[in-house]
């Protein structure tokens, strides 16, 4: 990929239920994200899905954590409807593993150095086999697995020095909505490096878990293929979220239509 050190048009966005939603694509979120790391920005970019923006919704603090970011992607299909239904047309999906594809090819050409946070000592090794695989050259500076519990501040510390000290501009972020977007915010003047919140994206490229068929995605479903997976982890919030989110949503949207703003934090006709 060109590096060309461009200033960027402004992109177009809506508050959904209160939480940002940038209308992007595949392409135009990989050329930011390349830029600022060869700028050699601290920021963080969110892959947003049903799931967050209820958190979002539940969580003013958390809302302000992703409403802060340098750029939050619609990544499942519903956020995709819901820009289109509040007005932007020309909009696209940019799932978080995908995402990682890009940024991945891209920091491989453009010789970025990219850091891994996530999953576990297995996954990642997995993981860091298909990287050399599939972009030959890719520079993988630093590879972490925390533990699944809350880290001491002498294990943070020492984390965070390790990722600034291995020279990663792009840190690919695995830890779990919310947990990756609250460490994120926490850690963006600490680390100097493009994070990105990627979920699964680790687990889904390893092969350790599988993903839904590109047809189940298409159509918003990729939620009922996770909890048939995963039932027992994934049932509750499933059950919790996406029911609240279509009965709001649909309050949001019939609102707008009498131009009243409900679940808004700002005017729905701005860009950024």
């Amino acid at each position: 990929m060109k590096l060309t050190n461009r200033k960027f048009n402004p992109l177009k966005y809506r508050y959904i239920l209160g939480m940002r939603v940038d209308a992007t694509s595949y392409e135009d979120a990989t050329q930011r994200i390349i830029e600022w790391a060869y700028e050699g920005q601290n920021c963080y970019v969110c892959v947003a899905n049903v799931h967050m923006t209820m958190e979002a919704f539940d969580n003013a603090e958390f809302a302000n954590i992703v409403n802060n970011a340098a750029l939050v992607t619609p990544d499942g299909m519903p956020l995709v409807w819901t820009l289109k239904a509040l007005g932007i047309k020309k909009t696209s999906r940019v799932y978080g593993p995908t995402l990682t594809l890009y940024l991945c090819k891209a920091a491989a050409q453009a010789g970025i150095p990219i850091g891994l946070y996530g999953g576990t000592p297995e996954s990642l090794a997995a993981f860091n086999t298909f990287l050399y695989q599939h972009f030959p050259g890719i520079k993988i500076a630093c590879k972490i697995a925390p533990p699944f519990r809350p880290l001491t501040p002498d294990e943070d510390k020492a984390y965070t020095k390790q990722i600034g000290e291995s020279g990663a501009k792009i840190l690919l972020v695995g830890i779990g909505c919310p947990k990756q977007e609250l460490w994120m915010a926490e850690h963006k003047h600490h680390i100097p490096s493009v994070m990105v919140g990627v979920g699964a994206a680790f687990d889904f490229h390893s092969g350790r878990v599988k993903q839904s068929p590109s047809w189940m995605q298409k159509i918003g479903m990729e939620w009922l293929f996770r909890l048939i997976m995963e039932p027992r982890r994934l049932w509750k919030r499933y059950f919790k979220h996406n029911p609240r989110f279509v009965v709001f949503f649909m309050m949001q949207w019939l609102a707008s239509w009498f131009g009243w703003k409900l679940f808004e934090k700002n005017s729905i006709s701005q860009t950024r």
